[in-house]
């Protein structure tokens, strides 16, 4: 068996948070396209709804929809439930669901901060600890969590202290999860983007002068695409990853080396 054939998913069961739009729905699409059934988790049901039967219809996957609020444990533990239930097991999940406030520090109120927080790292720690519960029952799985090259650096001229914050914690719970379960068959990574360039960002006029900006100081002088990100979550999501985890891949058109 040659590699593309080693890295195909056929019949991993995997969901994928925020999974309606943007990032989200373009790996779900490539999880799809390697073979894998996907549950496509979002709070917006209708949209997840709608990506889910476009991808059933394109790939043959058995696709769900679930809505799901990750900054609700309840919802969080149902969500899972649910996907192991349908499926039987659950082999992977790609947390990736979360949001940007642009807000000064001296200016931010408590509630923006914690609405950041809880979406961006609470969420990712319930929905990685209730499929890792499930997960080392069976022995095995794949968590992969969205962290950003926000983590790493300060973005500028944004001011967004709660985002990056967020995401620096994110790139530490997953090392963290990875250490404790690595001798328990349950693998945590996470990916770190730069600027991508989805519909929702492409499309926004208040966007529009901070992109010029990104884009003058990119080394490659552009935003990525999300399809970019597509090829890593699916090795992370599979078998020829077995010996990677603990890891935090940075895929930003190498905007964080200067």
């Amino acid at each position: 068996m040659g590699i593309i054939e080693k890295m195909r998913l056929d019949g991993k069961a995997i969901y994928v948070t925020g999974g309606a739009s943007g990032i989200g729905k373009s790996v779900a699409t490539a999880l799809a396209e390697a073979g894998a059934d996907v549950a496509i988790v979002d709070i917006n049901l209708e949209g997840a709804e709608a990506v889910a039967k476009e991808i059933a219809d394109a790939t043959g996957s058995k696709t769900i929809a679930i809505r799901c609020d990750v900054t609700n444990q309840e919802d969080v533990e149902a969500m899972v439930a649910e996907v192991a239930g349908t499926y039987g097991k659950l082999d992977a999940c790609f947390n990736n669901a979360g949001i940007c406030l642009n807000v000064p520090a001296e200016e931010m109120t408590f509630e923006q901060w914690n609405k950041v927080i809880n979406i961006n790292l609470n969420g990712v720690f319930l929905c990685a600890t209730a499929a890792g519960r499930v997960m080392l029952k069976q022995g095995y799985g794949s968590i992969i969590n969205t962290a950003s090259m926000s983590g790493h650096i300060v973005n500028v001229p944004q001011p967004q202290c709660a985002y990056n914050a967020s995401k620096a914690g994110v790139s530490m719970l997953t090392k963290s999860l990875a250490i404790e379960w690595a001798k328990k068959g349950v693998r945590v990574n996470c990916i770190s983007p730069g600027y991508i360039g989805t519909d929702l960002t492409l499309n926004s006029e208040a966007l529009k002068p901070l992109i010029e900006q990104w884009n003058a100081m990119a080394p490659m002088g552009r935003l990525g695409r999300p399809e970019e990100l597509q090829s890593i979550v699916v090795y992370l999501a599979g078998d020829t990853s077995s010996f990677t985890t603990g890891s935090d891949i940075i895929v930003d058109g190498a905007f964080t080396c200067f």
